[in-house]
């Protein structure tokens, strides 16, 4: 089978990277096709095999880069395309369409109750979604409650499969050596209890809660925010105003499996963190927590799908906390007051191995595959 793999950009993010995982993981020959922005996830997808193609689209509107994507998917002889985000959604659905595949298979990585990376639903988008929804043969969504979404959105539930995203168990395991060369490398006291904060630095993360929350902590606690993005001044200027400066650290982005960046990659962040807390009030899947459980990390989150989907004995050292920088600075104080625990992955972390979510993709792969051709000429999809 040959598949591409269509999205709109290649930074390092929590989609573009879980399609990286991925694609070290099906048993399919990939190739991708960016939109715009080849960035470091491009170029690890380059450095473990894959092709990757930068189509070069100027904006939501250029109209220009679709006969290029269907000129490209022509070409290609591909079986099946996928595609990842909702600008890749949109355009890739389509010119997968008019390029003649017939096997159109879309992830739906982002869709909160009130926004959709970054962008407000309103009801323009909603109907660009739908429109370009019934392009395709099936809609992935990352958690029951992205299905749940969809459902409400009006996608059909028949069209809906959930495939969890994944966590690469083995690179996620606690390495004591690993934490003691890291907190080295951050120049960290010997006795700092370093709480972790992973994501994209945008509003919607609410950092800035967890800033506020050291500020309430004795001097030992630290602070480390592992990512990048444009609130970064910001959170900056909020730590200088808390007088936490010194105590809080920005790694920058951080890829999951080591591509020659300066600097750890986040397996060994999340070994030399001692909890992770996540304060973002709508999450689509919660990857960033399940990621530091399968670290063994105990976790404080205000979301996460990925948990709230299972029992709660599945994940004992994860703990709903809602409010602000108070709740947190109280839950950081009973969660240290408990002392450490074993550093073993739950079983909430083996349930979203990697490869489960290989072989689930797989079996949605190969229902697009044997189910009967559809019209070759898609009608109302607007492009305003």
């Amino acid at each position: 089978m040959r598949a591409l793999h269509v999205i709109t950009g290649l930074g390092v993010g929590g989609a573009e990277q879980q399609l990286r995982l991925l694609l070290r993981h099906l048993p399919v020959d990939c190739e991708v096709v960016t939109l715009t922005n080849p960035g470091a996830v491009a170029d690890g997808l380059v450095a473990d095999g894959v092709r990757v193609t930068h189509l070069g689209m100027a904006g939501n509107r250029d109209l220009g880069a679709l006969p290029r994507l269907i000129r490209l998917i022509r070409t290609g002889g591909y079986d099946l395309v996928h595609t990842h985000l909702y600008r890749a959604c949109v355009y890739g659905r389509l010119a997968a369409r008019l390029a003649g595949v017939r096997a159109i298979v879309a992830t739906e990585h982002s869709l909160g109750d009130s926004q959709m990376e970054g962008r407000r639903l309103t009801a323009g988008v909603r109907g660009l979604y739908l429109a370009s929804e019934r392009l395709g043969r099936t809609t992935v969504a990352v958690s029951p409650t992205v299905a749940e979404r969809l459902r409400r959105w009006g996608v059909p539930a028949p069209r809906i499969e959930v495939v969890p995203n994944g966590v690469d168990l083995d690179r996620f395991r606690f390495d004591p050596d690993r934490r003691l060369r890291t907190r080295q490398r951050l120049g960290l006291p010997e006795t700092a209890y370093l709480i972790g904060g992973i994501g994209r630095l945008t509003a919607a993360k609410r950092f800035d809660v967890l800033i506020r929350a050291l500020a309430r902590l004795p001097a030992d606690h630290w602070l480390l925010l592992a990512g990048g993005g444009p609130e970064e001044h910001a959170l900056r200027r909020t730590a200088q105003d808390a007088g936490v400066t010194d105590r809080v650290l920005f790694t920058g982005e951080r890829p999951y499996v080591p591509d020659g960046t300066p600097g750890p990659d986040l397996p060994s962040l999340t070994s030399a963190m001692d909890l992770l807390a996540s304060p973002c009030p709508e999450e689509t899947f919660g990857l960033a927590t399940v990621e530091a459980l399968a670290s063994g990390l105990p976790v404080l989150y205000s979301s996460c799908p990925a948990l709230e989907d299972l029992p709660a004995h599945t994940a004992a050292a994860a703990r709903l906390v809602r409010g602000g920088p108070d709740a947190f600075a109280r839950a950081v104080t009973a969660t240290r007051a408990m002392g450490p625990g074993p550093r073993t992955a739950p079983e909430a972390a083996d349930r979203y191995s990697i490869t489960r979510s290989a072989d689930r993709l797989m079996n949605v792969y190969a229902a697009a595959l044997a189910a009967p051709s559809m019209s070759p000429s898609p009608q109302g999809v607007p492009f305003s």
